[in-house]
C-alpha cells in the first residue's frame, strides 16, 4: 500500500484540492451547456436557411434529401445531419423565433429534448413551460414525454384559491403555480371504504413519490403534526416547508367531495402555524384542501371571506388513471436513474450525435 505523504494529510490541502474538484466539475456543466446551445442554434439557423430557400426557390421537400446526402459527403464525421434530423431543424425554426432560442432556456436543453417537446405539446407557451421546467429539474427524455402526457402543464396552477386576494405580489402567483390540479397518486391504491387516515399513512409510506409528485422544494415535516391551542391539542394531516416560498404548508385530506367547513378549519390551522410556528424570516403559511371531487363555486364562496391563503385541490388514485398514462409513468427508482443522465444527454447531443425523429 503507498504511502501517503505528508501534503496529502494536510486539512488545508484537503480543502484546496476539494475545491478545485468542485470547480473543474461546474466548468465542465458550463462547457457542456455552452457547446449544447451553440449546437442548437446551429441547427435553427440551418432550418431556417431550409425555409427560406424552399420559399425563394420553390424547392419541394426532395432539397433535405439533397442536403442530407451532400452535407454527409462533407462532413462524414459528423451524424448531425441525417434527412430526418434536417427536417426536424425545419419544424424547429418554424416553432421558435431566433430571440427566444437567445433568451429563453430552448438553447438549455439537449436537442432531443427540444423535438420531443415540439413533437408532443403544439400551445407555444406550453412548450416553453416545458422547456424551462426540464431546466430546473434536469428532465430526462422519458422523465419530460411522462410529464407531457400526464399534462403537467394543464395541471399546474389549476387550483381555486384566494392566493391573488389575501398574498402580495409575486408571492401569490409563485403560490398559484405550486399547486396542481389534480393530483396523480398513482402509487396508491385504496379500497373503497378506505378512511383519510389510510389515505394519509399511504402518502407517508411513499413518501418520495409523494414529494416526486407535489414538486420542486417541499421540505416535509410530519404527518399528525401536534399544535397546541389553549391547551387543546390540535393534529394537522401533513405539514411541509416550501424552500422557495420560504413559508410552511398545511396539507388538510378529504376523502369527499369539498365542503365550505372544510375552509374554516383550514383557516384555523393556518392561523395556529402562523402564530406558533413562523418567524419573522418566513412567509404567511398557505394551506391546501386535497378533496376527491369539488364545486368550483362552492369552492370559491368558502375561500371569499377568508383572509388566509388557502387552495382547494383534487387528486386521483391508479385505477382512476387512464392505462396508457399509468403504464409510462415510472417508478421512483426509474426517475431517479433518469436524473443522473441528464448531463450525460447534454453532452451526446453535443457531440452531434445523430438523433432520429418522428417528425417525418
Amino acid at each position: 500500500m503507498p504511502k501517503q505523504s505528508p501534503l496529502s494529510l494536510d486539512s488545508n490541502y484537503t480543502a484546496f484540492l476539494d475545491g478545485l474538484k468542485q470547480r473543474i466539475r461546474t466548468a465542465q456543466v458550463k462547457a457542456a451547456l455552452a457547446v449544447n446551445h451553440e449546437l442548437i442554434l446551429l441547427y435553427w439557423h440551418v432550418g431556417r436557411e431550409i425555409i427560406a430557400k424552399q420559399k425563394q426557390a420553390s424547392w419541394g421537400s426532395k432539397v433535405i434529401d439533397h442536403l442530407a446526402r451532400d452535407l454527409k459527403r462533407e462532413f462524414p464525421d459528423i451524424k448531425g445531419f441525417s434527412r430526418s434530423n434536417l427536417k426536424a431543424m425545419r419544424v424547429f425554426a418554424e416553432a421558435y423565433t431566433e430571440e427566444q432560442i437567445g433568451q429563453q432556456a430552448v438553447g438549455q436543453i439537449p436537442w432531443s429534448h427540444n423535438i420531443r417537446i415540439i413533437e408532443k405539446v403544439k400551445d407555444p407557451q406550453a412548450r416553453l413551460w416545458y422547456v424551462q421546467q426540464t431546466v430546473e429539474n434536469g428532465w430526462s427524455r422519458n422523465i419530460l414525454e411522462m410529464q407531457i402526457e400526464s399534462g403537467l402543464f394543464e395541471r399546474t396552477g389549476g387550483a381555486v384559491t384566494n392566493f391573488k386576494h389575501v398574498l402580495p405580489a409575486p408571492q401569490s402567483d409563485l403560490a398559484q403555480q405550486l399547486i396542481k390540479d389534480p393530483y396523480n397518486f398513482d402509487f396508491l391504491t385504496l379500497a373503497k371504504e378506505a378512511q383519510e387516515r389510510d389515505l394519509e399513512r399511504g402518502l407517508v409510506d411513499h413518501i418520495r413519490d409523494f414529494l416526486l409528485e407535489l414538486g420542486m422544494g417541499f421540505s416535509f415535516l410530519g404527518s399528525q403534526y401536534p399544535l397546541v391551542v389553549s391547551g387543546k391539542e390540535y393534529r394537522l394531516d401533513l405539514l411541509f416547508y416550501h424552500v422557495k416560498l420560504h413559508c410552511y404548508i398545511v396539507l388538510d385530506l378529504k376523502m369527499g367531495e369539498f365542503e365550505p367547513q372544510h375552509s374554516g378549519q383550514m383557516s384555523f390551522y393556518v392561523a395556529a402555524v402562523d402564530n406558533l410556528l413562523r418567524s419573522g424570516q418566513d412567509a404567511p403559511t398557505i394551506g391546501i384542501i386535497l378533496c376527491k371531487t369539488k364545486d368550483k363555486t362552492t369552492v370559491e364562496y368558502a375561500l371569499q371571506g377568508s383572509r388566509q391563503p388557502i387552495g382547494v385541490s383534487t387528486y386521483q388514485l391508479q385505477d382512476q388513471l387512464p392505462p396508457d398514462i399509468q403504464n409510462r409513468l415510472p417508478t421512483v427508482e426509474q426517475f431517479e436513474m433518469e436524473l443522473s443522465t441528464a448531463i450525460e444527454e447534454i453532452e451526446e447531443d453535443s457531440n452531434l450525435g445523430d438523433e432520429d425523429s418522428s417528425l417525418d
